[in-house]
């Protein structure tokens, strides 16, 4: 019995810790393909602003000029309301302090830069 015990205790530990390893956004690589070496090609980041609609969540609300993305757009959900972020060249209330790697991992991956998962709500998932 104690025998059992035992395998039923390691095999636990074994299972969580290889969920832990294959889920911690701290150790996912998600979208940290090398970065083309160069320019930035601004020509197609404005097709991708535009296929993939940034002003119709990340606008500030109210405002005229759709292409500042200064956020602030409520989206209710059952599990409460979520405030859409700014992403604005500002590098303290906006994304101008992040790298491009940081910028490539949001978009492809969901992670934040400091780690953390975005809610699923910003499509991620179809930027990889």
């Amino acid at each position: 019995m104690r025998r059992i015990g035992i395998v039923a205790l390691s095999l636990l530990v074994l299972g969580a810790g290889g969920f832990w390893l294959l889920t911690s956004p701290s150790l996912s690589r998600a979208g940290l393909e090398p970065i083309p070496a160069g320019a930035p090609d601004l020509a197609n980041g404005e097709r991708v602003y535009y296929a993939g609609g940034c002003s119709s969540c990340h606008a500030t609300p109210e405002q005229n000029d759709k292409t500042l993305l200064g956020g602030g757009y409520p989206l209710r959900s059952p599990y409460g309301t979520f405030y859409v972020p700014n992403l604005s060249p500002h590098p303290r209330d906006g994304i101008g302090s992040w790298t491009p790697e940081q910028f490539l991992r949001a978009m492809r991956g969901g992670v934040s830069p400091d780690g953390r998962h975005y809610y699923p709500s910003f499509p991620y998932t179809s930027y990889q």
